[in-house]
């Protein structure tokens, strides 16, 4: 976490309370300040924004950029945020293995939502071989031992 000045920190905040009472363009004027200082929480949220053109012209592009700097600094949600670019090619080319890597990386942070994916995609075989162990291992980590049971 960064430190920030009191003035630094309340504006921060302020940026924070703007994302999340849905004041798209406050949350940017006030927060995109910080995202370019490298701040994970503050690149985590313009990422968001410039991914959907809250607040701002949607820039895929932009947005995979933030997120991937907030994922590198080791944010969970941008993590797996990053995770779903990769398999959705939002921004980046899609790319199974890059997913589970970045989903891999939240899950290891308690995100079972994205052990839960990463399940998943195995299972199907989602943009990845098919591997139905892999698949029961994985929904075992996210806590899903009845699905991971259910797999033949």
């Amino acid at each position: 976490m960064t430190s920030y000045s009191d003035d630094d920190a309340m504006s921060m905040a302020s940026g924070v309370s703007a994302f999340e009472s849905r004041e798209f363009s406050k949350a940017m004027r006030l927060l995109n300040p910080f995202a370019g200082q490298g701040d994970a929480e503050a690149q985590y949220r313009v990422a968001i924004m410039l991914q959907n053109g809250l607040g701002i012209v949607k820039n895929e592009i932009a947005g995979c950029k933030m997120m991937k700097a907030a994922a590198e600094q080791g944010h969970a949600l941008a993590q797996h945020g990053l995770g779903f670019m990769y398999l959705e090619g939002e921004g980046v080319e899609q790319n199974g293995e890059k997913a589970i890597e970045w989903f891999g990386k939240a899950a290891e942070q308690g995100m079972s939502g994205s052990a839960t994916t990463i399940a998943t995609m195995y299972e199907e075989g989602n943009i990845v071989p098919q591997d139905l162990e892999l698949a029961k291992r994985w929904y075992s980590m996210a806590g899903f031992d009845d699905k991971a049971d259910e797999i033949a």
